[in-house]
């Protein structure tokens, strides 16, 4: 039986962190705090469904006025000229502050999201602060290129910072993902536009400020808050928007790509997934299941890079699914200050889509065999019950749709190749996981899936300095140090004599 731990009142969560914010949430353009004219909505505490505070859409005046000050910062070079050292102190202030108030940032997180809060400290904020010091560190070593053309001329290559960057980032894990592409914008010498996700404003807010108080000035790095269709179709369309990184579902980083298109940006889609959690019968039973439950249960399971395909050999089929079903049922689910493994879902039309899987997978002839509901003690709030769902067949609605929640499908497959066949067989490619100890299977898998990143027996790991982008509908390019940098900087090349060159007179008879 779920354990479940009923949430305590905003107001008592609010007194107990001791963490203050704006009920209006405001977007930050040249270091003020400006109220959008656009339309408003709530921001909802989703163990609760109380009302955290408003925020309104900054409008397209707003949106002109924010980028036309990134672009004549950028253009002034207050930042773009300065040296690469001066950043880099700035960046590493960045850092110590992020540890700083790492509580503060964990609880702003977890009130928006409904995440435990446990895991926004223990590793979201340390990660966001690793971000940082990451790109510092490491933009040193970044150097362009020379080539010698037949001894005639000495070809070198430059990377200029592009200028105003636009970072559309998620609700699932803001300070992460977003605090990478923040950094790897401001790095090369951008200008920076911010515009998070209505569900998540107040952690995104305190982070840019934050970015300032630093040293980063207020005229190169801006937030605007509002909803896609207003603030975020201004943003993408904007002329002197000149690189353009997403992190969300499948259709809205279409529309932004087609929006990209016109005005030719550079752009990278970090994309949906569903991906395939591989156990073949001579791995670590017990290591798997760790592993795979991590892969589809932490941060509620609202991850594009959750393994919630999970495949499974036949001979040790039962035992696996057997466990994993127990442990599930064990999972400690609600109020996200507690000590819990699972909160609520972050809002209440994902929390009714989520549900909803549970209706399709019984009328697709899947059987559920654990969780699927709300739990009986929840009288409010968006929790659910995390799943273990058989499922009839790989290309049911549950194996080939991202429900994006605590949501496990578990196939039983005979031989390496059906798995392989059964993990390509999806239009996702975002990563995939194989448990294993032997090393033909290994490499058999990581050379024959179709995803960017493949884990061999582990899960969730990331290197900053290797690329992480999807196949198919997952994405396009790919963040990482040389790919981050890439996207926001452009290479030129220089070509320089080598010798006085002899032209033809033209003209001259």
């Amino acid at each position: 039986m779920v354990h479940f731990i009923a949430p305590k009142p905003l107001a008592q969560v609010l007194e107990n962190q001791s963490v203050k914010y704006e009920k209006q949430t405001p977007s930050l353009i040249n270091g003020e705090r400006v109220i959008g004219t656009g339309s408003s909505w709530d921001v909802i505490y989703p163990a609760t469904e109380e009302v955290l505070g408003s925020c309104s859409s900054a409008s397209v005046e707003q949106v002109d006025h924010a980028v036309s000050s990134a672009k004549a910062a950028f253009d002034q070079g207050i930042w773009r000229t300065t040296t690469l050292a001066h950043r880099q102190g700035i960046f590493y202030k960045i850092s110590e502050l992020f540890q700083k108030y790492a509580h503060e940032l964990a609880v702003l997180q977890a009130l928006e999201t409904g995440i435990p809060y446990k895991q926004f400290k223990g590793m979201h904020a340390v990660r966001a602060s690793e971000n940082f010091r990451f790109f510092s560190d490491v933009a040193t070593s970044l150097s362009g290129k020379t080539f010698q053309q037949t001894g005639r001329y000495l070809s070198l290559t430059l990377q200029q910072p592009i200028g105003v960057g636009l970072v559309i980032s998620p609700w699932n894990a803001p300070l992460i993902l977003a605090g990478m592409k923040i950094a790897a914008c401001l790095i090369s010498g951008n200008s920076c536009i911010v515009k998070p996700s209505e569900y998540t404003p107040l952690s995104q807010l305190r982070m840019v400020e934050i970015i300032i108080e630093a040293g980063v000035p207020a005229q190169v790095i801006h937030l605007l808050n509002g909803t896609g269709a207003v603030t975020g179709a201004a943003l993408t369309l904007h002329t002197d928007i000149d690189a353009i990184n997403f992190v969300g579902g499948t259709e809205t980083g279409k529309r932004i790509m087609k929006s990209a298109a016109d005005g030719l940006k550079k752009i990278s889609l970090e994309l949906g997934g569903k991906s395939a959690n591989i156990i073949i019968d001579d791995c670590d039973i017990d290591a798997a299941i760790d592993g795979s439950l991590l892969g589809i249960f932490a941060g509620n399971g609202e991850q594009c890079l959750a393994g919630s395909r999970i495949l499974i050999q036949s001979s040790i089929y039962d035992e696996v699914v057997e466990k994993m079903v127990e442990r599930t049922k064990n999972l400690r689910i609600g109020d996200p200050f507690e000590d819990v493994e699972i909160g609520p879902l972050a809002f209440k039309t994902h929390h009714n889509r989520v549900l909803d899987f549970t209706t399709k997978a019984v009328n697709d002839g899947d059987e559920i065999l654990c969780g699927g509901g709300v739990p009986d003690a929840a009288d409010s709030g968006y929790f659910f019950e995390p799943v273990m769902a058989c499922a009839k067949s790989n290309s049911t609605r549950i194996c080939q749709e991202e429900i994006f929640g605590p949501f496990a499908a578990l196939v039983k497959f005979e031989t390496l190749e059906e798995a392989i066949e059964m993990a390509n067989d999806s239009d996702f490619g975002l990563v995939s996981y194989v448990w294993t100890q032997d090393i033909d299977n290994m490499m058999k898998f990581a050379q024959q899936v179709r995803a960017g990143t493949v884990w061999v027996n582990t899960a969730m790991s990331r290197d900053l300095r290797a690329p992480f982008g999807g196949y198919k509908l997952s994405g396009l390019g790919r963040d990482g140090l040389e790919e981050s940098i890439h996207l926001f900087t452009e290479e030129k090349t220089v070509m320089i004599p080598a010798q006085k060159l002899a032209f033809p007179k033209l003209g001259l008879g």
